[in-house]
């Protein structure tokens, strides 16, 4: 969250519409990402008309499927942060829905119907439990890939902003953080506004997620 009032900004001044995937993180200012301090933030991001996804509330890793029907998941925070543990269909909807709950308690909106696997691990069964919960799992471009997790050591901003701003088609789905622990030199401030110039420029808009096919006009002879 280091990083999420500037992108906030620059999504604003770009009149750029996103999705966020809400997960309850540890921040930069040693809250958490879903806790109150964070209400005003949330709202305005809500207001302005953006949509919201559910990360899974304490930021599921998954390990792997299992038997019975079980999959392997590992909480990054919360109680049993570390833990393996494995989960069945209604344990994993409860994850699911805690952020729908609590981004409910914060802004007074509806979380969409969609979710995005932390890291992008999944299995088709992980998929399917969420399907069974009401949730279409999200997940990116390979272009999309923004890089901001990577070693900016090796990947330089000015690397990860030409690759990005060369290679994405129409249709792919982008993703990037709102802050990450071990990049030396943020991503946001010297990426995301001029990643958008040059998108713009190629004649790309922007849309929400999920992005819903218009039903065909039917007229009568």
């Amino acid at each position: 969250m280091a990083m999420a009032e500037t992108i906030a900004a620059i999504l604003h001044r770009q009149q750029v519409r996103a999705t966020f995937f809400l997960a309850n993180e540890k921040t930069s200012r040693g809250d958490y990402a879903l806790d109150e301090s964070w209400r005003s933030y949330w709202q305005k991001l809500a207001q302005a008309g953006h949509h919201f996804g559910s990360h899974t509330f304490d930021h599921l890793y998954f390990q792997g499927d299992g038997k019975a029907g079980l999959v392997r998941l590992k909480p990054q925070f919360g109680a049993e942060a570390g833990i393996d543990k494995w989960y069945d269909v209604p344990t994993f909807c409860t994850e699911l829905k805690r952020v729908k709950s609590r981004f409910h308690a914060l802004t007074g909106q509806q979380l969409e119907p969609i979710w995005r696997a932390p890291g992008g691990r999944t299995s088709p069964r992980l998929i399917a439990f969420g399907e069974e919960c009401g949730f279409q799992h999200i997940a990116w471009a390979k272009a999309g890939f923004l890089g901001d997790e990577l070693d900016s050591g090796r990947f330089s901003n000015a690397l990860l902003l030409a690759q990005a701003s060369n290679n994405i088609q129409d249709g792919d789905i982008a993703m990037a953080h709102l802050g990450i622990w071990s990049r030396k030199d943020a991503w946001a401030p010297a990426v995301l506004e001029p990643l958008i110039d040059n998108l713009k420029q190629r004649g790309f808009c922007f849309a929400t997620l999920p992005v819903v096919a218009e039903k065909p006009v039917v007229t009568k002879p």
